[in-house]
């Protein structure tokens, strides 16, 4: 199957999704959002045993595009909650995976583009990648990844990176935990390759089976949270603070907070 916000393909049994919009960061699209469902059953579906997912140009994943992040202030409730649980659903498939997914972070992977990157089985980032959840200084609240990654990084640091909204690099995110391992420079797809031949080693039912137990131990709660943040984050929308800080991103202005 063919896409145009993507590119797959399979090389023995390592199969490789790779974000195809450079010039617009990588943003996620409506289109790009149908596309990686569509490409994850795909994965599922063939011969692969591992999944690659990774980007072209300097950035990974600048979150929601433009054109999306407009249509958020005329939105109605329903299409919010609607629009918030087809997000929250990507994390959740690519966390639940079968197949093992190694995410490697050659840039700036920001908001749903770090959520990405969080619910992976392994994050490998290049020496110039950085990770951020900047939901709060637009107005927004990184609900649909916090329950992955304060289960990863624990309660402190979880509370630093949604709270402060700030952006840290490759070493701060290996320290907390977020990063798997940071690669040299211009040996990222490389390495990856390496990691994904050396899970191919391993029993494909036993690694599948320990995903599985694995998603088991935590999986009502995990579920129950990840309920609670569809809501928040649909019902975020309906603030002012949302729209000033909507309109000011928009606007390339510092936004006017009102509190509420």
């Amino acid at each position: 199957m063919s896409y145009a916000t993507l590119k797959y393909e399979v090389e023995g049994e390592i199969a490789t999704l790779t974000f195809n919009r450079p010039e617009k960061r990588n943003a996620i699209s409506a289109q790009m959002l149908d596309e990686l469902y569509a490409c994850l059953d795909e994965t599922e579906r063939d011969s692969s045993r591992v999944l690659i997912i990774t980007a072209l140009g300097k950035a990974f994943c600048a979150g929601m595009d433009l054109e999306s992040l407009q249509k958020l202030s005329k939105q109605s409730p329903q299409e919010n909650l609607e629009d918030s649980r087809r997000m929250a659903g990507l994390f959740y498939r690519i966390y639940a995976f079968p197949k093992p997914v190694i995410a490697a972070v050659n840039g700036a992977a920001v908001a749903g583009g770090c959520g990405i990157a969080t619910v992976a089985d392994f994050t490998l980032a290049a020496p110039e990648a950085k990770f951020g959840y900047t939901e709060a200084k637009i107005g927004f609240i990184p609900a649909l990844v916090s329950a992955y990654l304060r289960r990863q990084v624990g309660e402190k640091y979880t509370r630093d990176l949604l709270l402060s909204g700030r952006i840290i690099g490759a070493p701060e995110a290996l320290r907390m935990g977020l990063v798997t391992e940071i690669v040299p420079a211009g040996r990222l797809s490389a390495r990856a390759r390496e990691l994904a031949n050396s899970l191919l080693s391993a029993s494909p039912a036993s690694i599948a089976r320990t995903k599985k137990l694995l998603l088991q131990f935590d999986e009502a709660a995990l579920k129950s949270e990840i309920e609670q943040g569809i809501r928040e984050n649909a019902e975020i929308r309906t603030t002012p603070d949302f729209r000033e800080g909507l309109a000011a991103f928009l606007e390339k202005r510092a936004p006017k907070w009102k509190g509420h």
